[in-house]
């Protein structure tokens, strides 16, 4: 079994960057934003373009950590904040991996429930075998590659990587 590191830290810490001012230039009229992370990786990847855009803008930023059950996609997803705290607000959903699609398409629904003023999708890697007809507005790279590979990323402080197995 292979390990292909297909982005190092310094490459992550440059997207990361990349879609903050993205992400700015799309909200730039908004005062407060909810940076919406699916929990564990995609929360972590949230986390990281917060801290980038309060480094580039005097938007308020929420974070809020969306658990949803990837093996149960059906299950009630929970969120760290009340609905009412998201309400008429611009949000972004984070992931790290967009594989399938469902874990992000549910994602989506879920926040649909509440009226938005503005809703933006971002992953890190897009892997291009979706099952789901969900795009995304902000990504890292896109990235074909087979049914059998697997891609893996792993947060640690100053030591992010993405890999790619097979």
């Amino acid at each position: 079994m292979g390990k292909n590191i297909i982005l190092n830290s310094t490459e992550i810490k440059h997207i990361t960057k990349r879609i903050a001012y993205q992400i700015y230039e799309t909200f730039v009229d908004e005062k407060v934003i909810v940076i919406a992370g699916i929990s564990k990786n995609g929360y972590e990847f949230a986390k990281k373009i917060a801290e980038e855009m309060e480094n580039i803008s005097s938007l308020q930023l929420v974070l809020c950590e969306v658990i949803i059950q990837k093996d149960n996609v059906f299950a009630p997803i929970q969120t760290s904040l009340q609905p009412t705290d998201y309400q008429n607000k611009g949000v972004i959903l984070v992931d790290d991996v967009l594989n399938s699609g469902a874990t992000l398409i549910y994602g989506v629904k879920h926040f649909l429930n509440v009226p938005l003023k503005k809703f933006k999708t971002v992953v890190l890697v897009d892997r291009n075998h979706k099952k789901y007809p969900v795009k995304v507005d902000f990504k890292g790279i896109s990235l074909s590659t087979s049914l059998q590979e697997h891609v893996e990323v792993i947060f640690e402080k100053e030591n992010d990587v993405a890999f790619l197995t097979n």
